[in-house]
C-alpha cells in the first residue's frame, strides 16, 4: 500500500469522526457496493456501530468476525465519537496498515469493552459480497465487490451481478419464491489478486 493510499484511508476515518462529532448519524458505503434493497430495515436497533463483513461466522456479536470498513452504520454518541478518535490514533501503532486492518487489531482492546460500545456485525445473507455471499435473492440487500482489486475487474463483475438481479426482478412474485437463482459473479474478480502480482523478470532478460 502506497503512502498516498494510506493517507486517504485514514483521512476518511478522521472525516467520519468529525461527522459524528457534529451530532450526525451516518451510513458509509463504498462506491463498489450495489444497493439492491433498502438496508435500513435490517439494521439493529440500539446499536452504536454496525459493520458489514468480508466473512461472517453466524454470530453478530462475535468479535472474531472479519469486518469490512466499506459499509457501516454508526450513531453519533459519546461512545462512537470516542471510538473513532481511538481508531484514528491507533494508526500510529500500526503505521503500515490501513483502517480495516487496524480495526481488526483493536476490536478486542479492553478500552473498547470498557467504553461499553455496542458493536454488531452484519450478516452476509443480507449484506453480501464477492468474499462471501448467500444465494438467497429474497433476502439480499447489498452486494460488495470486495476481495477484488482493479477498477475494471470490479466494474465488469458488478455489471454481471446487476444482470442477475434484473433477471430475478423480472420474475413474478410466485416465480421468485419458487426459483433458486445464484450469482454469476465474481468472474474477473476471482483471480484479480493473482493477475495483479508483478511479474518477475526472467534472469538474463531485460
Amino acid at each position: 500500500m502506497t503512502p498516498d493510499y494510506l493517507h486517504m484511508m485514514w483521512r476518511r476515518i478522521e472525516f467520519l469522526g468529525s461527522v459524528l462529532d457534529m451530532g450526525y448519524n451516518f451510513v458509509f458505503t463504498d462506491t463498489d457496493i450495489m444497493w439492491l434493497r433498502d438496508p435500513f430495515k435490517q439494521f439493529y436497533k440500539d446499536v452504536d456501530f454496525q459493520i458489514a463483513c468480508d466473512y461472517f461466522n453466524g454470530n453478530s456479536d462475535d468479535l472474531n468476525n472479519k469486518p469490512n470498513g466499506g459499509f457501516n452504520y454508526v450513531k453519533s454518541n459519546n461512545e462512537t465519537i470516542w471510538f473513532y478518535k481511538f481508531w484514528f490514533h491507533s494508526r500510529n501503532a500500526y503505521p503500515k496498515l490501513h483502517d480495516q486492518d487496524v480495526l481488526n487489531k483493536i476490536k478486542k482492546h479492553p478500552f473498547i469493552s470498557n467504553m461499553k460500545l455496542k458493536i454488531k456485525f452484519l450478516s452476509t445473507t443480507y449484506f453480501g459480497g464477492f468474499c462471501e455471499h448467500r444465494d438467497d435473492f429474497n433476502k439480499v440487500l447489498t452486494m460488495h465487490a470486495n476481495c477484488c482489486v482493479g477498477l475494471e475487474n470490479k466494474v465488469n463483475d458488478l455489471k454481471i451481478l446487476l444482470e442477475d438481479w434484473k433477471k430475478y426482478m423480472a420474475l413474478s412474485e410466485n416465480e421468485k419464491k419458487q426459483s433458486h437463482p445464484s450469482w454469476s459473479a465474481p468472474q474477473s474478480c476471482r483471480t484479480s489478486f493473482q493477475r495483479a502480482k508483478p511479474r518477475k523478470k526472467s534472469k538474463g532478460r531485460l
